[in-house]
């Protein structure tokens, strides 16, 4: 950074102003793409899942708590594990207080993991999150919808993840999905991302592209999110 080019104010702001058009261009770009994303078809859910949450066993219908819609982060958190994904909880320390708002423009959001109830529920804790948080532990949801894999599926190195766009890194993998709910009750699958596009959903992300810096992930190797840790684990 000290060698960036440095120029008299009249001359940062021409600068500015040319960027400027590029980021409406990019808003109006956005926008458009967010009313495709909407206008996307539906698919019926009518698969039986069962989740465990605070209030004892759930079904996909319950998770919407009185919303039409229902915004799921799948967490990574296999049940083997002691603690969640730690890239997830860099993400999920964006989410406090966010499910008011969203639940005042009708949409439920809450975290799905494969880890038992008692553990998300003790990771939660430690993390100081509020949003909620249930176990898909008993049911194929995870598998259903492109987040989890199995041992054989990924031996024979045949798992498809995002669309077939890519490969697992492993038996967990991160993603957003949305469904909705009509007055008879039936639930409806509208939109489910991965990858690069759960981006949007980390706000930190987005303060350091502002940043000189960056992201500053280069030089990370195979993963450019080496440097996260969880909240309570920096050292400084």
């Amino acid at each position: 950074m000290t060698t960036h080019k440095i120029v008299s104010h009249e001359q940062w702001i021409d600068a500015r102003k040319q960027l400027l058009a590029k980021e409406k261009d990019f808003t109006r770009a956005r926008d458009a793409l967010s009313r495709q994303r909407r206008d996307l078809p539906w698919e019926r859910v009518d698969k039986n899942y069962v989740f465990t949450g605070a209030d004892g066993k759930l079904t996909l219908g319950d998770l919407f708590a009185g919303s039409s819609q229902l915004m799921i982060y799948h967490f990574m958190f296999d049940p083997s594990w002691e603690a969640g994904c730690k890239s997830c909880s860099f993400w999920a320390d964006n989410f406090n207080g966010i499910d008011v708002h969203l639940k005042h423009r009708d949409i439920t959001f809450l975290a799905v993991s494969r880890a038992p109830y008692s553990k998300l529920e003790a990771y939660r804790q430690r993390m100081g999150w509020s949003f909620k948080w249930v176990s898909s532990f008993d049911s194929d949801f995870n598998y259903d919808y492109g987040v989890s894999f199995t041992a054989e599926q990924l031996a024979k190195d045949d798992a498809i993840h995002n669309y077939g766009s890519g490969k697992p890194f492993g038996p967990e993998s991160v993603g957003i999905s949305v469904f909705c709910q009509d007055v008879d009750g039936a639930v409806f699958h509208t939109y489910s991302c991965y990858s690069r596009g759960v981006d949007m959903m980390n706000g930190a992300y987005h303060y350091l592209d502002l940043a000189p810096a960056g992201r500053n992930e280069s030089g990370q190797g195979k993963n450019p999110q080496a440097w996260v840790r969880r909240h309570d684990e920096y050292q400084d």
